[in-house]
């Protein structure tokens, strides 16, 4: 019985608190929505601070209280892990403020709004470019602020991501067959990210795509395009002469010097 009476106060409390809160939102009375709504965000109560922070905002726009207004309203969207609107109010705290008190904050969570939608590297990195943006303005901008090691670090993973979807993009196109379009993005991709951890995979894959290619060209083409598979052979032995790729790398080379009526013993030395 005693447990069916707890039960029944905190439905009425509870009931009595929603009726209350829903004339709270009709009411005309500023003031006190501002007061209620930092009662509620200290409590937690995000989403209730925050409908009324929405009503509050422009009514105290040309205010003193205005930016730190905005920062708690951003606030709350942050702490409900509601991070693409959080990092617009974020933002837009930074643009209407540049050099108010919550600047540097702000910056800094704006860019880890974007980091913490960023989905994983076979989808769409655009929020990771935005975030990688976000933080090198912030260590551009607030170099001395606490937070830099964290944000480099932010940038690093961001980085790692970003080349490692040029490495899935170019290995799709391999594995796909489509060898000229596989050649154009390795191409690019080593060309952007020169010191990737995928670079002597991806090398590899060029020159055997670019191999294949020229085996499957029509007559006329395969002589200048072998002739372009022996050049980049040469350039992979160079940066990788005891490749894990050895192997592959050294057929390849002999089916192209074949073609071209090349000596392979002899060019090899020749070429050392």
């Amino acid at each position: 019985m005693k447990v069916r009476l707890y039960i029944l106060i905190a439905v009425a409390i509870s009931i009595s608190s929603c009726g209350e809160y829903e004339k709270l939102l009709k009411s005309t009375d500023y003031e006190l929505k501002k007061t209620k709504a930092r009662e509620f965000f200290d409590t937690d109560q995000y989403a209730r601070a925050a409908e009324l922070f929405s009503q509050v905002i422009p009514r105290f726009r040309a205010t003193d209280e205005s930016e730190e207004l905005n920062w708690l309203n951003a606030q709350c969207y942050y702490r409900m892990k509601q991070y693409e609107v959080a990092g617009s109010f974020f933002k837009s705290l930074v643009e209407q403020y540049p050099f108010g008190d919550y600047a540097e904050e702000a910056t800094f969570l704006g860019a880890l709004c974007d980091y913490n939608i960023a989905p994983r590297a076979e989808l769409d990195q655009e929020n990771a470019r935005s975030a990688i943006e976000g933080f090198t303005v912030f260590i551009n901008r607030f170099g001395n602020s606490p937070k830099v090691g964290e944000a480099q670090e932010y940038l690093r993973i961001l980085q790692d991501r970003l080349v490692e979807k040029s490495y899935l993009n170019a290995r799709l196109y391999y594995n796909m067959r489509q060898y000229k379009a596989a050649i154009t993005a390795l191409t690019n991709s080593l060309k952007e990210y020169s010191e990737s951890k995928y670079r002597e995979e991806m090398m590899y894959l060029k020159l055997h795509s670019m191999f294949l290619y020229a085996e499957k060209s029509v007559p006329n083409k395969q002589k200048e395009r072998y002739q372009e598979t022996l050049d980049d052979y040469f350039s992979f032995m160079e940066e990788y002469p005891e490749s894990k790729y050895s192997k592959e790398v050294q057929k390849i080379y002999e089916t192209t010097a074949g073609y071209l009526k090349i000596d392979p013993v002899n060019n090899l030395v020749n070429n050392q």
